[in-house]
């Protein structure tokens, strides 16, 4: 395996009403959710959400949390009170997520599929908000960013599908720094110091000042560098889930490519056995911090073995295994996509090196550090409320309004993925993953559909005296390869499912 695994992206999408700071987010994002599905003819309260194989509680580590002493946040088992849950045909899952409403994008099998839909997920968010600001309506906002500025938080979690054969303490040992790093890279940048923005200045991520722990299960307090939620979504006995909490939300796609294909590499030799260099850091929290307040990237971090690196050299460090075991395993037969994640990771690394600012056109927090310079170039200082306000217009999903959108428009940053191909995958599945039997079953029976989730899709047929649920339990399975005929010939949902379970 390289580059390519399953793999894919959460995005909870701040969300403000201007005017209304008492408004409930909850309630607001409950209308984001049921106004973009009653547009596609979606019915959110019957798109249920089957939570059968949920187990947020169940720790890597080999326990379970008991609920009672739970944190809510951490009960992502339970009903939405909203009702507001849908899945779309593209095999996403559009639902509330506490105070945000949150686009899950479909499972993938590469880094190029995941920017693809996780950028589908911004065109499904920016109708939404253009549904919900019509005439003689309250105006409603929503960002793809991290942090509101004043203290609250809220994710862009990855996923990635692992041997459960791989022990995790290798996974903690072999992740910690790479993660505390990568942010050289894949930050989107944050006007202000601290969770509440308190001290003046420019750091690379949104999240980094969030993080308290190095291990957990908690993804909303005590936030640890390595999520432990054992969660496989998958035969539990074949696969673990990697959930990983610690990432931005990025809008760059060489950005967004870069963390998701070198995070997928760097999982790649952990399973391999091919981590040849201990990079083990003497205070990870510490310096995931350290390095995010200095955007000149050379502040360095202590490791164990007393060694003093900046993050960059620690990318370099990964880089060199990843290159090694790439040349011993497959010499020059490497997939495209694995190559390419190579190159730009290298040549990322070497602009960093040289000079950061050559990397706004690929990277967010460069980009917007470049925008922003501009302005303190004209004596208005970091503390200053417009630069604040500044960040938080960078990451609005209108494209007008948006900073970043409306750089894009003039061709500022570089693309990875056609505004085409993006634009398709708004309403269509990947065809190699599970997710295209879910996206084409939502899409052409809806009437019959009573709930899905990532590993089930449960229909509810009048010519059946109970409900069929149609368990996915293999990621690779479902396919279009495997299931597009049966679709194409099936007229109604119980003809699929008769062919399904000859």
């Amino acid at each position: 395996m390289t580059v390519r695994r399953v793999m894919g992206i959460e995005t909870e999408y701040g969300i403000s009403q201007p005017g209304d700071p008492s408004a409930n987010p909850m309630v607001l994002s409950g209308r984001v959710v049921t106004a973009y599905a009653r547009e596609l003819g979606l019915r959110a309260a019957q798109t249920g959400w089957d939570y059968a194989d949920e187990a947020p509680l169940q720790d890597a580590r080999g326990w379970a949390m008991d609920r009672e002493f739970a944190d809510p946040s951490q009960l992502t088992d339970a009903e939405d009170p909203t009702m507001a849950n849908v899945v779309l045909g593209n095999g996403a899952r559009l639902y509330v997520d506490h105070a945000h409403p949150e686009y899950s994008s479909p499972e993938v099998t590469g880094p190029l599929a995941a920017v693809t839909w996780d950028r589908a997920g911004e065109l499904v968010m920016r109708e939404a908000a253009r549904l919900l600001n019509q005439p003689g309506m309250p105006p409603l906002n929503l960002y793809k960013n991290n942090t509101d500025g004043k203290g609250a938080s809220y994710g862009t979690h990855e996923n990635y599908l692992m041997r459960r054969l791989t022990p995790f303490a290798d996974i903690v040992k072999g992740l910690i720094p790479f993660f505390v790093s990568r942010q050289v890279i894949c930050g989107s940048g944050k006007v202000g110091i601290g969770t509440e923005s308190q001290r003046p200045g420019f750091q690379l991520s949104q999240r980094a000042d969030f993080f308290e722990t190095e291990v957990g299960l908690e993804t909303t307090l005590k936030r640890p560098i390595i999520n432990t939620r054992d969660e496989p979504h998958a035969v539990t006995e074949k696969y673990r889930r990697l959930h990983v909490i610690i990432g931005d939300a990025n809008h760059c796609d060489v950005a967004n490519f870069l963390k998701l294909g070198t995070t997928s590499l760097v999982l790649a030799i952990i399973e391999a056995g091919a981590v040849t260099r201990d990079l083990s850091l003497h205070e990870p929290v510490a310096a995931l911090q350290q390095i995010s307040h200095d955007p000149t990237l050379r502040t360095t971090v202590r490791l164990e073995d007393g060694r003093e690196l900046t993050a960059v050299q620690i990318q370099r460090e990964y880089l060199a295994m990843v290159t090694d075991w790439l040349e011993a395993t497959y010499g020059s037969d490497v997939d495209a996509e694995t190559a390419e994640v190579v190159r730009r990771w290298g040549q990322t690394l070497d602009t960093l090196a040289t000079d950061p600012m050559n990397a706004a056109a690929d990277l967010d927090w460069v980009a917007k550090l470049q925008l922003l310079q501009g302005f303190r170039n004209r004596g208005i200082e970091w503390a200053d409320p417009k630069l604040r306000a500044i960040d938080i217009q960078w990451s609005d999903v209108r494209a007008d309004k948006g900073i970043f959108h409306k750089l894009a428009a003039g061709g500022r940053f570089t693309e990875v993925v056609s505004a085409e191909a993006v634009a398709a995958a708004v309403h269509n599945p990947p065809e190699d993953t599970r997710a295209y039997f879910r996206g084409r079953a939502v899409t052409q029976f809806p009437d019959q559909i009573a709930a899905a989730s990532w590993d089930s899709v449960i229909f509810d047929v009048p010519q059946r005296r109970t409900m069929q649920r149609v368990p996915m339990l293999e990621p690779l399975r479902g396919t279009r390869e495997h299931v597009g005929e049966l679709f194409d010939r099936a007229a109604s949902a119980d003809e699929l499912l008769n062919e399904l379970l000859r």
